[in-house]
């Protein structure tokens, strides 16, 4: 009969977990939170022989205490055999509830002599399950209590005092031992904690790692095709302007179109390789990885081509290049290339038919500056160039720069009319 839709389905445990104590199973399950623990078959082994061992030698002590000189006397006798084996069961609840146990097989052996047995089990639990405090505590009661048991089932060969003294001493190294057991348990909770922490912190530094490549790819592919397609929209937009071309520049502008967006498809696949890598890498294909290198990016020296591109497009573009473009560090000169490069295609998209300026200055052991300017379009406002933004370009590109070491701002410098896009970049010496 399937389950009430009220009754949650417990989920299946492994059978070596099964086996394993209830202590340990909140630790090395991952289940849903429970008010308390289950028993596991080995706990039910456990139980029922510590049950049939305090029965058998509560048994065999009161059969001894009955054949001695001074056998008990017949109160004393049903006394013992009825609180025998209600100590036996209460071992059942010794790691619920420890103190109480603990205290209730106390009690029952000062009239139970032959109770000895479980009260040893239930000191060995209260060290074992409880806090060191109230351990010793329930220890310390065990002990309180041995005298009394001796002085009401003394052996009248044996002075009292010395079963006494041999009770206190059994009842300390089991309490020691269970104390061993209990702290040897926590250690290895612990330590198991902490590796499943570690594996998840793992993972976490993983995905991290993996979401700040996926930043990293996305924010190269806003650059390749913001820059192509405004490139594009350019083009476009001076065929639709001139409808009375001649055939010759209808022509060229149209190649020069296509050729674009052959580009752009050609890095967009790229772009689109680079995340297919990620994806094998991922899921452990080593040599899908290795048959997909990642290309060559573009360095300071691709400054004079991405200009002369635009000046094709028919920008007015101006290009100061006061550096030795091969003296700069790669990673700045990639840094630099794509602040040119969204510096051009973002005043393409807010001010087309302006003049752009394009400065690049600095020195080996100073700073690298690029500053890329326009002017602002009449009236503050930006004239509609049909090029939608997606508003990241400059978002990334002030992370591109602090990621090398450098500043970025974008302003509008209402004094010259201009907006001003400058960055900064640290140049080592060499």
């Amino acid at each position: 009969m399937p389950p009430h839709p009220s009754q949650p389905t417990a989920p299946a445990v492994p059978m070596s977990v099964r086996w394993l104590p209830a202590v340990f199973r909140p630790t090395f399950e991952e289940l849903l939170p429970r008010t308390r623990v289950e028993r596991t078959r080995r706990d039910w082994v456990v139980d029922f022989v510590l049950i049939g061992l305090s029965i058998a030698f509560g048994i065999a002590a009161h059969h001894s205490e009955m054949t001695d000189k001074a056998p008990l006397s017949s109160l004393h006798s049903t006394a013992d055999l009825v609180l025998l084996p209600l100590a036996a069961l209460a071992l059942l609840w010794r790691r619920r509830w420890p103190l109480r146990v603990t205290i209730f097989v106390g009690l029952a052996t000062i009239v139970s002599p032959s109770s000895g047995f479980a009260t040893l089990v239930a000191a060995f639990a209260i060290a074992a399950y409880s806090a060191p405090t109230v351990a010793l505590g329930g220890l310390l009661f065990l002990i309180a209590i041995t005298p009394i048991s001796s002085l009401l089932a003394r052996d009248p060969g044996n002075a009292w005092w010395s079963e006494a003294l041999f009770g206190v001493i059994v009842t300390v190294g089991v309490g020691a031992w269970g104390m061993f057991t209990g702290t040897r348990r926590q250690l290895l909770v612990t330590l198991h904690e902490r590796a499943r922490r570690a594996e998840s912190e793992q993972g976490l530094r993983v995905e991290q790692a993996r979401q700040q490549e996926r930043t990293r790819i996305a924010r190269e592919m806003h650059d390749v095709l913001a820059h192509r397609m405004s490139l594009l929209s350019v083009h476009a937009g001076a065929l639709e302007f001139r409808p009375d071309a001649p055939a010759e520049d209808v022509a060229r502008a149209a190649g020069v179109i296509r050729q674009t967006a052959h580009e752009a498809l050609e890095e967009l696949r790229t772009v689109i390789g680079v995340l297919r890598v990620d994806e094998l890498t991922a899921d452990g294909d080593g040599e899908g990885a290795q048959a997909q290198p990642e290309p060559p990016q573009p360095t300071l020296a691709a400054v004079p081509r991405l200009v002369a591109d635009w000046k094709q497009a028919g920008a007015r573009v101006e290009l100061d290049l006061a550096i030795d473009t091969e003296a700069v560090p790669t990673a700045v000169g990639r840094t630099a290339y794509r602040v040119v490069q969204e510096g051009l295609t973002n005043a393409s998209k807010h001010a087309p038919a302006t003049r752009v300026e394009v400065h690049l200055s600095g020195a080996p052991g100073d700073a690298l500056v690029v500053e890329v300017r326009n002017a602002l379009p009449v009236g503050g406002a930006s004239t509609a160039s049909g090029i939608p933004g997606t508003g990241l370009g400059l978002i990334g590109l002030r992370e591109r720069t602090e990621l090398a070491g450098g500043g970025f701002l974008a302003t509008a410098d209402s004094a010259a009319r201009q907006f001003v896009l400058r960055a900064t970049l640290p140049w080592s010496a060499a």
